[in-house]
């Protein structure tokens, strides 16, 4: 006598209850992240070193993961709910149950994870509103989702519900509102590329800058031109405007003066002026690494060179 083969846990209903899951954590986890972020940009901390690059990156990751993991996850549970209402008795296999277990346990370990964590911020000084906020995003999205999968284990398949049409439309209309609510942080993907072409911009200009200290290091005086740091024999070349490939503007003011231009397509608005860069963080407290914010347009920017601050260098020459 033939076994029917949809008692049996297959490979199919391995493989799909598995995917399931992976996409299921990882759309929570994602999810969680993304309100977070919105939480550190409403309520921001000047302890945080990168507070916006940081936020506008995860966010970044967050919408594309969210993107594309929901979707998938919606339509793997679509597929798995139509197989068991064709064949009721897989409600009971083995790999479903362990699987749905093993979804709880990991949603678990991971908000308790992040609740360490959080905890963690929290005794470290981080504001209270969104210490409080954080927590609540946590405590509702995981009571949704165990809340859920509990029913789920103990549901009569047979049965007709609408719970999981009604569970799939608000979570996806919760999960878009928040997407799009978040390319008003992170702006479009056009603004986007405006945005890292400038960011490209002055981390040009903060090498012209540094090439011109040591410039002035090695002859005592500033270059007259932008060609004087070309150095063929060390293969040095000047940076250029990534879009254009033209030459940024240098004028010499002063014997320890100088200006260094460029033309910028966006404008740096408050939240990043207040941001701490990677090159100010990389070259520290240097006096010459003054703020880089800028409007549209052509912006310059004066430095001048504290000769005492190189005396000793100067001297050893």
């Amino acid at each position: 006598m033939q076994t029917n083969p949809s008692s049996k846990s297959m490979a199919k209903d391995v493989f799909s209850h598995l995917f399931m899951i992976i996409m299921l954590i990882i759309g929570v986890v994602t999810f969680i992240s993304l309100l977070w972020q919105y939480i550190n940009y409403q309520f921001p901390d000047i302890l945080d070193f990168y507070r916006y690059t940081a936020i506008t990156d995860i966010l970044r990751i967050a919408i594309s993961s969210l993107l594309v993991v929901w979707p998938v996850f919606l339509v793997l549970s679509y597929l798995i709910h139509r197989d068991l209402k064709k064949f009721p008795e897989k409600a009971n296999l083995w790999v479903r149950k362990w699987l749905l277990h093993l979804t709880l346990f990991a949603s678990g370990l991971a908000i308790v994870i992040d609740l360490i964590n959080l905890i963690n911020s929290f005794l470290s000084g981080e504001l209270s509103m969104r210490f409080g906020l954080k927590v609540l995003v946590i405590l509702l999205v995981a009571t949704a989702v165990f809340a859920y999968y509990l029913w789920d284990l103990r549901r009569d398949v047979v049965k007709k519900s609408l719970l999981p049409l009604i569970s799939a439309i608000i979570s996806s209309v919760l999960i878009l509102g928040w997407i799009i609510a978040g390319f008003f942080i992170v702006g479009t993907p056009a603004q986007q590329r405006e945005a890292r072409i400038d960011a490209q911009r002055i981390e040009n200009l903060a090498s012209i800058q540094y090439m011109i200290v040591d410039y002035w290091l090695t002859s005592e005086s500033l270059p007259t031109s932008l060609d004087a740091l070309k150095d063929p024999l060390l293969m040095i070349e000047v940076p250029v405007d990534p879009d254009t490939n033209e030459s940024y503007t240098y004028l010499v003011t002063d014997d320890l003066s100088f200006k260094l231009c460029a033309t910028f397509i966006t404008s740096s608005d408050e939240a990043y002026a207040k941001s701490v860069t990677q090159d100010r963080l990389f070259y520290g407290n240097d006096p010459l690494q003054e703020d880089w914010t800028h409007g549209e347009g052509v912006t310059c920017f004066e430095r001048t060179i504290d000769p005492e601050r190189y005396t000793d260098v100067v001297r050893i020459k």
